[in-house]
């Protein structure tokens, strides 16, 4: 596959992510959509679906191989499973978890928040217990 129709796959499958058009997403992945690469700014598909709360997106993006820790954006997103925390999308939470993401993994490389942290100050104390259940530890958070 040629760069030019690469980016323009990946430019739709965040939009279709980021909309939660599952049908949309599968046929891209059909057509040769890489699950892991970022648009032009930078922004993932599954971070798109993770913020956003699409659920059913995060699943099958994971199932395609897209990585559940890939950080996205230039600094401005994070990784998807802080994005889903923040915003207190538990589905996606679970998702995530399910497919092996960091319950203590800080964005922002290492330095930011992590996702117990992001699910503290939502309030979303659902999003909290499922993470506390999956390891992620307050000491982690904090430290």
């Amino acid at each position: 596959m040629n760069m030019r129709r690469r980016k323009k796959l990946s430019k739709r499958l965040v939009l279709a992510a980021m909309l939660g058009e599952l049908t949309e997403v599968n046929a891209l992945l059909r057509a040769g959509a890489p699950p892991e690469t970022a648009n032009a700014d930078g922004t993932t598909p599954l971070y798109a679906a993770s913020v956003h709360g699409a659920a059913d997106v995060v699943r099958r993006l994971l199932a395609a191989g897209a990585l559940p820790d890939t950080e996205s954006g230039r600094g401005e997103e994070g990784t998807p499973l802080c994005a889903a925390a923040c915003w207190g999308h538990t589905g996606a939470v679970r998702e995530l978890l399910a497919h092996g993401a960091d319950a203590n993994l800080r964005e922002d490389h290492g330095t930011g928040h992590s996702p117990l942290e992001w699910a503290e100050q939502g309030p979303h104390p659902e999003t909290v217990e499922l993470l506390r259940a999956a390891g992620a530890q307050a000491d982690a958070a904090n430290v």
